[in-house]
């Protein structure tokens, strides 16, 4: 199976990650932050409850312009150990992460593990500032993620239940994987339009293209001109696109004004990328919410 593909790369990052890091006294009371509520999901499920798990961002915040507060960045310091995504998700973040680590708290940035590719590639490889940090979107490089927050979490505690924790959730993503396949396997258009770059593991784990996006570059910072604009609106005529996926931290009003420019109908689609969603949504975890959007998407595109 794909997520179980990259074995000897975990390998060798658990062996590294081992000697780099020194163990904490005192396991009672492990405290973790973990920066999204994605990660602060995946980090609940491997501690299973033996670890007080915070997550810096609420739901619904979009990570790339999250600010911490100094009650924030203070309970920051007070971690054992802090899970962040890493590759400039976390844009407002990058220099509180660097100081805390500094200053001797471990920080472990999961996506700098993860074979990141380049943004526009399904390729590895790139400078570190072109690489494309939504990890994420793809169930196979969050089952390797589990297994090095497991590792980090044995520095600290040896005698925690941390690898068979890991060890299940990992297999219950590799049922997501084979479902979210079986979602998608009727759907005959592969091409993705989406409000900013944050589909390509996705599309490059199931089979899809992304043939343009609303905001260009990886972050939803940017703002693109009137030209890009208009060429992204040629190139869903030209291929008969017919949804535009946005995400649900994201205002739709760029978006809906493209759909609104093309001459045929097309759909506007709120997926869950950046955040978890809120009781009832559907995207409570990240197993749910991998779920949820790949329904969405198959429905879009069927």
């Amino acid at each position: 199976m794909r997520l179980k593909s990259a074995g000897v790369l975990l390998m060798a990052l658990l062996l590294t990650m081992s000697a780099c890091s020194g163990a904490k006294s005192g396991a009672e009371g492990l405290r973790i932050v973990a920066t999204t509520t994605i990660l602060g999901d995946v980090v609940t499920r491997v501690t299973g409850g033996r670890a007080v798990v915070d997550v810096l961002l609420p739901i619904g915040a979009d990570p790339h312009e999250f600010r911490a507060s100094s009650r924030q960045i203070t309970e920051l310091g007070r971690a054992d150990l802090v899970v962040a995504n890493g590759l400039g998700l976390e844009e407002g973040l990058d220099d509180v992460l660097s100081s805390l680590e500094a200053d001797g708290t471990l920080v472990l940035r999961v996506a700098d593990h993860l074979d990141p590719i380049p943004f526009g590639s399904g390729t590895g490889g790139g400078e570190p500032d072109d690489l494309d940090p939504h990890v994420w979107m793809d169930p196979g490089r969050m089952a390797i993620a589990a297994r090095l927050i497991s590792a980090e979490l044995e520095i600290l505690d040896p005698d925690g239940p941390w690898p068979a924790n890991a060890d299940a959730y990992i297999a219950a993503l590799e049922s997501l994987d084979v479902e979210i396949e079986r979602t998608l396997a009727g759907v005959t258009s592969r091409v993705l339009v989406t409000n900013h770059d944050s589909l390509a593991y996705f599309a490059d784990g199931y089979g899809f293209e992304v043939a343009g996006v609303v905001i260009p570059g990886g972050s939803t910072l940017a703002a693109p001109s009137s030209a890009e604009l208009a060429e992204l609106v040629s190139t869903i005529e030209r291929l008969g696109v017919s949804a535009i996926f946005t995400e649900s931290t994201e205002s739709a009003v760029l978006v809906d004004a493209v759909a609104a420019e093309v001459g045929a109908a097309v759909a506007v689609v709120r997926l869950f990328v950046g955040s978890l969603g809120g009781p009832g949504s559907g995207a409570e975890t990240y197993i749910d919410m991998m779920r949820t959007d790949a329904a969405l998407i198959a429905e879009a595109l069927d």
